[in-house]
């Protein structure tokens, strides 16, 4: 007599558990007798191992960054050349996004801004240190060319305009960070290839943290 084998929905139902037990008891006798079936179960389990794998997976930090320079430069590049008015061009702004529904009464207490300028891209997250008026700057500087590359060894020159000046070097990610008193305001500069340096001056735009001042 001719084996009846299972069909692969009804194998997939396995694989998921979702078999009565009843069933599921004899088609793991089936299973044991026949090698082709056998191996179709091996297949579906290491698709959903994979599937489970997919769905847990986060990128690093690094990768996200660099994934968002790549997709900021083509399709902000073309607009950037007719446009050419001001050398730094905001991309992303945090505060302009609209707040989930109701979450509008929350406090903001982390902005994050995109730039572009010359051939960089920076990256700047702006967060308070808590139960302290200071401000804990963090970004990263990529270079937009044929290829995104980070900018290593370059230094950012950061300001509150009340006298306190901190100078980081980025590392080899192109990251950076700094402290600084909180005065509502904030510069930060970085050499350019013209030996201009390259400001980008947010002015009053810190006093929505808690503990700024206007």
């Amino acid at each position: 007599m001719e084996m009846k084998h299972y069909s692969t929905e009804e194998w997939v139902d396995y694989v998921n558990q979702v078999t009565p037990t009843e069933q599921r008891d004899a088609m793991q006798q089936h299973m044991a007798a026949c090698a082709a079936c056998a191996e179709m179960v091996a297949l579906w389990q290491a698709v959903q191992e994979r599937a489970a794998r997919e769905a847990a997976y986060q990128p690093s930090a690094n990768t996200v960054r660099m994934a968002k320079a790549a997709f900021a430069a083509a399709g902000f590049g073309a607009a950037q050349q007719q446009k050419s008015t001001s050398v730094v061009e905001l991309l992303f702004d945090s505060f302009l996004q609209p707040a989930l529904a109701g979450a509008r009464s929350v406090v903001m207490g982390t902005r994050q801004m995109l730039y572009r300028a010359d051939t960089y891209q920076i990256d700047i997250q702006i967060e308070p240190k808590p139960g302290t008026n200071r401000l804990l700057i963090t970004g990263q500087l990529l270079e937009i060319g044929a290829a995104v590359t980070t900018a290593t060894g370059m230094q950012v020159t950061l300001s509150n305009h009340r006298g306190n000046i901190v100078i980081a070097t980025t590392n080899q990610f192109g990251e950076f960070s700094g402290e600084l008193e909180n005065s509502g305001d904030l510069e930060l500069s970085i050499p350019s290839d013209s030996g201009r340096p390259i400001v980008i001056s947010l002015r009053n735009a810190l006093d929505r943290f808690s503990g700024g001042k206007a």
